[in-house]
């Protein structure tokens, strides 16, 4: 299963009101280390279908989640589960590094 976009509108449908956890990538066109990790994620989103959605939320078209999250930096990757925010990791990282954090607090 391929990332899916979440906006604002979306955003409670398809994160706080999902089934099973969802890694939400805060990320904006401009942002290198967010061009790099993209493709890991998708990968990363093929591999883990069962057990995670992954979405991306691109913060300069959708501003109001990222504000109320308190998102300054980015890539910002927050895993929420049960509609909350239950664990975060800022900056790029390898596919490898990336896929172990995620395993770890699923």
């Amino acid at each position: 299963m391929a990332t899916i976009k979440v906006t604002d509108d979306s955003f409670k449908a398809d994160v706080l009101e999902s089934g099973k956890p969802v890694l939400v990538d805060f990320w904006a066109e401009w942002c290198g280390p967010c061009k790099m990790i993209g493709p890991a994620l998708e990968e990363i989103s093929d591999e883990l279908a069962d057990q995670v959605t992954i979405a991306k939320m691109d913060i300069m078209e959708n501003t109001g989640v990222p504000g109320e999250i308190g998102v300054q930096s980015i890539p910002l990757m927050v895993l929420f589960k049960d509609g909350k925010p239950v664990a975060q990791k800022l900056g790029a990282a390898p596919k490898g590094q990336l896929k172990s954090w995620l395993e770890g607090v699923l």
